[in-house]
């Protein structure tokens, strides 16, 4: 079987089991996919780590690997979706939900792995919770790169760009809390948590700063149980990106000191700085580590961008590791209907891949 017919073949199997975060039948069945491929070649057995009721799977890589590979198997597709968007190949292009973001990634390490000269000196994490926030898998995923000190993430590419840094982020929820009452006979009794609510989402866009690259961004909102109602419970979440910690940590002290618009309504805010940034200085060496390994294969020089969106890359430089993010695929429409990957890439990045990690042990 050819490089690309097996990149197909597998990657067909892996997109066709849903894993929607959450979903610990889908996400078992995943990681068993991955263990027929990757235990032969690590000479290992992947190893279940549970937290707080969440699986992930590690290979360890021996005592000092030389590398850590990253990935994570969760989408953010709810279950059902493969029903209306099964996978498909057309051309070069492949598509299913969650092909790009990140299964392609997955499909690629575990090609690349049969290729090298030492694989069993190779970590590979892939983890169960990414899409909402690596909230069970953060420790893990810090504590297997401080081992290894070098990290390649499998995330997508960006046009075939790798990923040399990355915006932090912060999550939010507001709690606001008022007083019911009933909307036609006394509404002037009630506290509207809803009210507040839109003072929040119209004012908290002001805190972002443009020319720092720092958003503010309220994103899912809800409040009020029935019409005639005043809302006694509100919610908002906000998203918030900043490439400097500094720039976070500013947005996070107004955060903290929100005060209510609205009397008689209160305002608890629940969360902070989730993924500190990634800078480029920890990508360096391993950019310089991609561009030999390219020129030596003879494919086109590498690329490379900084991206607004995070990763768990953005643990894994926090605690020194080097770090060099989007070695998936080209491709595009990640959390969206029209996710799609290049097969052809996904060859080319097999090569590059394994490239780098005989470099790297060496």
């Amino acid at each position: 079987m050819s490089a690309r017919e097996q990149a197909i073949e597998r990657l067909d199997q892996l997109v066709s089991i849903e894993t929607p975060t959450g979903d610990v039948a889908g996400l078992a069945a995943a990681q068993q996919l991955v263990r027929s491929w990757l235990d032969p070649v690590l000479g290992t057995q992947g190893v279940l780590e549970t937290v707080d009721g969440v699986s992930h799977l590690l290979w360890a890589g021996g005592e000092t690997p030389s590398v850590l590979l990253l990935g994570h198997l969760d989408t953010v597709f709810p279950k059902g979706t493969i029903d209306e968007r099964p996978f498909r190949l057309d051309g070069d292009r492949a598509t299913g939900p969650g092909v790009f973001d990140m299964k392609a990634g997955i499909v690629i390490m575990a090609a690349a792995l049969a290729r090298v000269a030492r694989p069993g000196e190779v970590a590979v994490l892939l983890t169960s919770d990414e899409e909402v926030g690596s909230l069970t898998s953060r420790t893990l995923i810090e504590r297997e790169a401080a081992r290894a000190g070098t990290v390649l993430v499998l995330e997508p590419s960006l046009d075939g760009a790798l990923k040399i840094a990355r915006r932090g982020g912060s999550i939010y929820r507001l709690e606001l809390t008022g007083r019911a009452a009933h909307a036609g006979l006394e509404p002037w009794k009630g506290r509207s948590a809803l009210t507040e609510l839109a003072h929040h989402v119209l004012a908290l866009p002001a805190l972002a700063d443009d020319e720092r690259g720092t958003t503010v961004s309220p994103t899912v909102a809800r409040a009020g149980t029935v019409t005639n109602v005043i809302p006694e419970h509100a919610e908002v979440r906000i998203d918030v990106r900043a490439w400097t910690l500094d720039e976070l940590e500013r947005v996070d002290a107004e955060m903290q000191v929100l005060e209510a618009h609205t009397e008689g309504v209160s305002v608890e805010v629940i969360g902070g700085i989730n993924r500190p940034p990634m800078e480029a200085s920890s990508s360096a060496e391993l950019l310089t580590c991609a561009r030999l390994v390219s020129e030596r294969l003879g494919h086109p020089e590498v690329e490379a961008v900084s991206a607004g969106g995070a990763s768990d890359g953005n643990f894994t430089a926090a605690v020194g590791a080097r770090t060099l993010d989007g070695l998936g695929p080209r491709g595009a429409g990640a959390h969206a209907d029209h996710e799609w990957v290049s097969v052809e890439s996904m060859v080319e990045r097999i090569d590059l891949l394994a490239g780098m990690l005989d470099e790297l042990a060496r």
